[in-house]
């Protein structure tokens, strides 16, 4: 590469000096007035040009031999790297030897630590989740920092990681045993913190001082409220025992380590299974509604009716315009002259009117408790229509989908019957409750008859 560089560098040279050259001869050729001057000038232009070839191939003779000796140095360094590689090369195989020759030393050294150290890899590997998911963590962080340390080691366990080890283990299954309150913080679920004081019942649940219960989530290694908690008498049992200072109170405990109380969150509660109805549980709620108004609103007025009629019993000769009895008592007292068959028309004409006052509205919630049942029915065929279509569609392969159809299905027919039931039971009571009153006018229209048939 020198050598090349060289060259280029007297090529440059030389035709710089030829340009030279070529310029003063033209000059040269300028000032020439005569033949003769212009053979001077030709003869001194060809002395030159020799004297410039001679000193160009003496350059040129003295670079060969710089070249010469940069090539002889550079063969010599290659040779000696070459014995330099081959050197290494050798010297890395006797390594090679001899670190192959250390490990087995290493493996004969070690015995059956070796089997202790596969040992000490499982244990702690075991022993991570179970720590990690544990409660007891919530009282005493950090203790799967050493164990996640052991469990990824590619060397022997020093004595004081095994220690930390056996005190992880021996400290998970003492608190086990134990009922503990403490303070610690509490990540609500709108992301605000509360220090609060905890009971943490063995190794199986974190109740709070209300009664309850908490979670603990390995994941942010953060105690959190459950979602949803269980019912109220669960939640007053608890703070019962959460209360007590000594001797022994009642507890309900998962002994699931959680895992039922986790199912609990998910399942349904009676607002959400009441909206799984849909339009027509809805429809099935306005007709349960409506049709218990109006069975209260007859009762009520049928009682008052009642209470009225029970106070014209005792006071019969002074009949009164509000109430039946004293309307169908007043006819009687405007037809004592008429004879026993007209005065009994005229009594059942007056107890016929009586009667549509009586009994309307009754058989408004009989058709309720009817109609109930069948809208609980069409709901029933319409949520198998929708789960139908969805097996259509997207087949079998996830029972999810259908489940939003199918329980409007169950839904709405239990809606249906919950609705017939106390309608059916507020018919009867309503219905009972006329037919007394519609009796009593009876009763009283024969009496009079048969009191003004003997008087004949």
């Amino acid at each position: 590469m020198k050598q090349l560089v060289k060259s280029l560098m007297i090529a440059a040279a030389v035709s710089l000096s030829a340009g030279t050259t070529l310029a003063a001869n033209a000059q040269d050729n300028t000032e020439a007035k005569s033949l003769e001057e212009l053979m001077q000038l030709v003869e001194k232009n060809r002395v030159s040009s020799r004297q410039l070839s001679a000193e160009r191939e003496a350059e040129f003779t003295a670079a060969r031999a710089d070249k010469q000796a940069l090539l002889n140095q550079a063969k010599k360094q290659l040779s000696d790297e070459e014995a330099r590689g081959k050197r290494l090369q050798n010297q890395f195989s006797e390594n090679e030897i001899t670190l192959a020759n250390k490990e087995q030393e290493l493996e004969n050294a070690k015995g059956t630590l070796g089997e202790m150290f596969g040992v000490v890899r499982g244990a702690a590997t075991e022993t991570i989740g179970r720590i990690a998911t544990s409660i007891v963590s919530s009282q005493y962080p950090g203790r799967e920092d050493v164990l996640e340390s052991l469990a990824e080691a590619k060397e022997l366990p020093t004595l004081p990681e095994l220690e930390e080890l056996w005190m992880a283990l021996l400290t998970e299954m003492i608190q086990s045993g134990k009922v503990v309150t403490y303070n610690t913080d509490v990540f609500q679920l709108d992301g605000g913190v509360e220090n609060k004081e905890v009971t943490r019942v063995g190794v199986f649940n974190l109740v709070a001082q209300n009664g309850e219960y908490l979670t603990y989530n390995d994941t942010t290694e953060q105690v959190q409220p459950l979602g949803r908690q269980p019912e109220g008498y669960v939640i007053s049992q608890n703070s019962e025992f959460t209360g007590t200072s000594e001797g022994y109170a009642g507890l309900y405990l998962d002994p699931s380590r959680g895992q039922i109380l986790g199912l609990l969150t998910q399942k349904a509660t009676l607002e959400e299974r009441y909206h799984q109805g849909g339009t027509v549980g809805y429809v099935i709620t306005v007709v349960l509604i409506i049709g218990l108004l109006i069975a209260v609103y007859k009762l009520v007025t049928l009682t008052a009716v009642g209470g009225k009629m029970r106070s014209q019993l005792k006071n019969i000769d002074n009949p009164s315009d509000k109430n039946p009895l004293g309307r169908v008592l007043k006819v009687y007292h405007a037809n004592k002259n008429s004879d026993a068959e007209n005065l009994e028309l005229k009594l059942d004409e007056a107890i016929l009117k009586e009667t549509p006052k009586i009994e309307s509205g009754i058989n408004v919630v009989k058709i309720f408790a009817a109609i109930a049942p069948l809208l609980g029915l069409l709901g029933t065929v319409v949520g198998m229509i929708g789960t139908f279509q969805s097996i259509t569609l997207f087949g079998t392969g996830d029972p999810k989908i259908m489940a939003g159809d199918i329980s409007m299905a169950l839904v709405t027919t239990a809606m249906g019957l919950i609705a017939a039931i106390p309608l059916i039971l507020a018919h009867s009571i309503v219905a009972g409750r006329s037919k007394s009153i519609v009796h009593i006018l009876d009763e009283q229209a024969a009496g009079i008859v048969a009191a003004h048939s003997e008087k004949e």
